[in-house]
């Protein structure tokens, strides 16, 4: 289970450094990621056995959700951890996300999301100010 975040940055081709803490486990599985587009303007990174139990659920969507469908596997795109724990992060992708050089990897379980860092802080003082959602309603602290 990833959790935490960690400041990045990319570097001029794109790479982003994977946190140490994280390299062991995600070595476990060859290195091998997946990263797509999220919906909140963000990147997913999985190991790629989370991706695949992942594509398999949205696969089976009905057809109503197939914009989604082309979203997360249409833009899907397979990397490996270079020896040096360096993730390349495909330009389309970057774009997507306005990623551009500093960066915050956020740990979420299974996966990771990749956020452009001032972006990420704009949306996280913005949920803060907001009402916590009812789902925490009977949520002990």
């Amino acid at each position: 289970m990833f959790q935490g975040a960690s400041s990045l940055s990319l570097d001029v081709k794109g790479r982003l450094s994977v946190p140490t803490r994280h390299r062991d486990a995600l070595a476990q599985h060859g290195g091998q990621l997946t990263i797509t587009k999220h919906p909140d303007g963000c990147l997913m990174v999985f190991p790629r056995p989370a991706w695949e139990a992942f594509r398999e659920r949205i696969a089976e969507l009905p057809m109503k959700a197939q914009w989604w469908k082309r979203i997360f596997l249409g833009s899907a795109m397979d990397v490996e951890m270079d020896g040096t724990g360096r993730v390349l992060v495909s330009p389309e992708l970057r774009e997507a996300a306005g990623l551009s050089k500093e960066a915050v990897l956020l740990g979420m379980g299974a996966h990771f999301e990749l956020w452009d860092k001032a972006t990420y802080e704009a949306k996280e003082a913005e949920a803060m100010q907001a009402p916590m959602p009812d789902v925490f309603k009977d949520f002990s602290f």
